[in-house]
């Protein structure tokens, strides 16, 4: 058998959009070839933003076999598992800490497969090449972030010395529940109440809500809703990481994985929130609102897209990241593990520690949140 050859690509247009995406497959949009390529020719993805392009990809000859999405980090923006107390105190000891490695999708919280391999690859020999594209030469690092647990298990299993990080998103998923009456159903009545009254608030507030998809999605809306996505930063001082050439072409490369929320009041756009969808899962990411709407956020950016995935017979609903007042409206806690390599053996074992110790309480705190979703039984 022709031995397998790893190529490091500085840019992802190398690399043919077919072949690309004949190994990931349809549930993971971010993992697609037309999203990554429209972050880096949108320029939301350069050296100019610290993100260096630098993709993992493996041949059988002229046969593309395993593809990896990898940058060179200049800092440690846009990653969403925070190491930015391990640069400081390396760099304050008289190390450096960029450029680093990073496996992930940029400024892409949201759990998903980062390496997808062609049948017949086997995957030890595999993960034993790739990782000699961190472990010599420039880079302090390497960290492989939102991966499911069995990819981090693989690569625990060929690289023991990879540090294991534990955190916690919030999740939807579907148990048999037919339609939003019949989630509401499953809740205490506490909650089913609480629930309703919140969607009675919006409409109350003459709000109305509209699921737009693919080609219903004009350029007037998506204008709007970049619009909307720009406030939200504004808001906290800063600019968005992604520009509105970035979503003009994930919108004209792959509409069907698009899904627009859609808030208006007397008929005109007042509020926004972009999905993306996959073959079982919808991830909720990108919201913004011209107004201030009691209980708006809720029912754009949870309830439309639950109500959404019961219609489309989606079965898991990642809204994106943080926030416990996702628990009390039916969105269960999942325990992520992100992986890292550290070459320097002094920061590597100050990590470790800092990983065991936080690990224990990461643990206990998605314990308690599991306790307290508030389904009268557990599902």
């Amino acid at each position: 058998m022709t031995q397998l050859v790893l190529q490091e690509l500085p840019a992802i247009e190398a690399v043919p959009a077919a072949a690309w995406n004949a190994l990931v497959g349809d549930d993971h949009p971010f993992l697609r070839h037309e999203f990554l390529h429209a972050l880096e020719a949108s320029g939301s993805v350069s050296r100019a933003t610290g993100w260096v392009p630098r993709h993992l990809t493996l041949w059988r000859g002229e046969a593309l076999v395993g593809v990896m999405p990898h940058y060179h980090k200049y800092h440690s923006f846009g990653e969403y598992v925070f190491d930015w107390s391990w640069a400081d105190a390396w760099e304050r000891a008289g190390g450096r800490y960029y450029p680093k490695g990073l496996t992930a999708i940029p400024y892409t919280p949201a759990p998903g497969p980062r390496l997808a391999l062609a049948e017949g690859v086997d995957p030890l020999a595999a993960r034993e090449l790739l990782a000699t594209a961190w472990e010599a030469g420039e880079l302090s690092s390497w960290h492989l972030l939102f991966a499911p647990d069995e990819e981090a298990a693989a690569w625990q299993a060929a690289r023991p010395g990879l540090l294991a990080r534990h955190g916690v998103q919030f999740q939807w998923r579907d148990a048999g529940y037919g339609d939003f009456d019949g989630f509401l159903a499953a809740m205490t009545a506490k909650r089913r109440k609480a629930i309703r009254r919140e969607r009675r608030i919006v409409a109350d507030q003459g709000l109305t809500l509209h699921r737009l998809e693919g080609a219903a999605i004009d350029a007037a809306a998506l204008e709007h809703f970049f619009h909307c996505y720009g406030i939200t930063y504004r808001e906290r001082g800063r600019h968005g990481y992604l520009n509105l050439d970035f979503f003009r072409r994930l919108h004209a490369s792959m509409p069907d994985s698009l899904l627009l929320v859609q808030a208006r009041l007397d008929d005109t756009p007042v509020a926004a929130a972009l999905c993306l969808q996959g073959a079982r899962t919808l991830y909720g990411r990108y919201w913004g609102s011209e107004v201030v709407a009691d209980c708006l956020h809720f029912e754009a950016c949870y309830y439309q897209g639950i109500e959404h995935c019961l219609a489309r017979g989606l079965t898991t609903f990642d809204p994106g990241t943080q926030g416990e007042h996702k628990l009390s409206r039916g969105f269960g806690p999942r325990l992520l593990t992100s992986l890292h390599h550290i070459a320097d053996p002094r920061l590597r074992d100050a990590v470790a520690r800092f990983c065991a110790e936080e690990r224990a309480h990461v643990r206990a705190y998605c314990a308690a949140a599991e306790q307290a979703l508030p389904f009268r039984s557990r599902r």
